[in-house]
């Protein structure tokens, strides 16, 4: 029996849809390994806290993980400075690692201080599309920000700085998935740094 050539055209897009799910659900499932290796190893990292922990590369360590596992180019730990209602660049990774560390900007200004400010997490594909976006690190830094997520480092209703990863690997866009790690990762930083602070005061 021959087929008619509309269902022949019907049966071609559907394989050629099922066979883009199948892709997809390979690429979701990769995703989902590598998330939970990461998580694997934040955990492990976030275990050994002792009153001898140098807090900072503890926290160096558990944004190295993340950006690996996003496939982020470049990411920092900012810390609010409560005193001077300023952010902090205390953990660097990428192009500028080496000359943003110590670098600070008000809580409000650009879309890490919007976070810090507003507390909640962002994802933006287009910065320069972004009301919020401020291009002095931009400027100052010979560097160049496409898209970015940015989540609130927060315990016990307080907000202590913010993660942000930046420009992931060959243009691609950030995910809903990848804002859901990044909250886990200040979460478990989050907690880090409480248990630091905590081990620092009994000592």
């Amino acid at each position: 029996m021959t087929q008619s050539p509309a269902t022949t055209r019907f049966l071609q897009n559907e394989s050629k849809r099922l066979q883009q799910e199948n892709q997809e659900l390979r690429e979701e499932l990769f995703l989902l390994r590598g998330i939970l290796n990461a998580l694997r190893q934040l955990h492990e990292i976030s275990t050994i806290i002792d009153a001898e922990t140098d807090i900072l590369l503890l926290l160096d360590g558990i944004l190295e993980v993340a950006l690996n596992t996003l496939g982020a180019m470049d990411g920092s730990l900012m810390l609010v400075d409560e005193e001077k209602q300023e952010l902090v660049f205390v953990v660097v990774h990428g192009a500028v690692r080496h000359t943003l560390i110590g670098h600070r900007m008000p809580i409000g200004t650009g879309i890490a201080g919007w976070v810090a400010q507003n507390r909640e997490p962002v994802i933006v594909g287009n910065v320069y599309n972004d009301p919020r976006f401020s291009a002095g690190v931009d400027q100052n830094f010979a560097f160049q920000t496409q898209s970015l997520i940015c989540v609130p480092i927060v315990y016990n209703q307080q907000v202590l700085g913010v993660f942000q990863a930046l420009n992931k690997h060959n243009h691609e866009l950030f995910t809903p998935a990848d804002l859901s790690l990044l909250g886990v990762v200040a979460q478990l930083a989050a907690t880090a740094m409480y248990k630091a602070q905590t081990a620092a005061g009994e000592a």
